[in-house]
């Protein structure tokens, strides 16, 4: 069974607390998903491995760690994961960004994929699927889907906001994937958003909805 990492950093849930709040404008909620995300990020990579290199300082020569991984691939779900990346590649200069559009049926809640753009030899890459949101689980399943097709095997989840009807389910699906999250939530409503949530994290961040 895959781990669930609740990222109870100070720092992070009161980010985390200043986004519920429904007068958060969208300016103010973009530049704190940003910086979550680049505090989770510290967290996601806490186990990467590293490796010993020479390195030449200005006083002599000797070894030094550096990250063994060097082929990291973000992958937001589209659109509100896009709004995870930047702070992730503040940390994470070198890594690939693919992208994977999902659109969620209002009458079903059934995800489905319209686009998937993946860098070359994702394959060999260790992977981060970004998603401000873990509801039902159906995206989340669907990108991982995805990248198993294209032969990914090492692959992590990061979620600001999770329902436990969606971590179940992810682990239920995929018990190989780890879920890193900030906060996990009370469950579903019948709409099949997360309670007490932050709203539609696209909508907030993209200000498609005022209210």
């Amino acid at each position: 069974m895959s781990e669930v990492h609740v990222l109870d950093h100070p720092l992070i849930q009161d980010k985390l607390t200043r986004m519920r709040r429904k007068e958060t404008n969208s300016r103010d909620f973009r530049t704190l998903l940003k910086e979550i995300s680049m505090l989770m990020a510290f967290e996601v990579t806490r186990n990467f491995e590293t490796k010993l290199v020479e390195v030449e300082t200005p006083i002599c020569t000797s070894k030094f760690p550096v990250l063994e991984e060097d082929f990291i691939t973000i992958v937001p779900i589209i659109r509100a994961g896009i709004g995870l990346v930047d702070g992730m590649l503040e940390l994470l200069p070198t890594a690939h960004v693919g992208f994977i559009g999902m659109e969620r049926d209002e009458e079903t809640h059934i995800p489905r994929e319209y686009y998937c753009k993946m860098p070359p030899h994702v394959d060999q890459s260790l992977v981060i699927i970004v998603d401000p949101m873990l509801a039902t689980g159906g995206s989340t399943n669907d990108a991982i889907d995805a990248l198993k097709a294209r032969g990914c095997k090492n692959i992590r989840s990061m979620n600001l906001v999770a329902a436990p009807e969606g971590i179940a389910a992810v682990q239920a699906k995929h018990p190989d994937v780890d879920i890193y999250v900030a906060a996990v939530d009370e469950c579903l409503n019948g709409k099949a958003y997360i309670v007490p949530g932050l709203g539609d994290a696209g909508d907030r961040i993209y200000g498609t909805v005022i209210g």
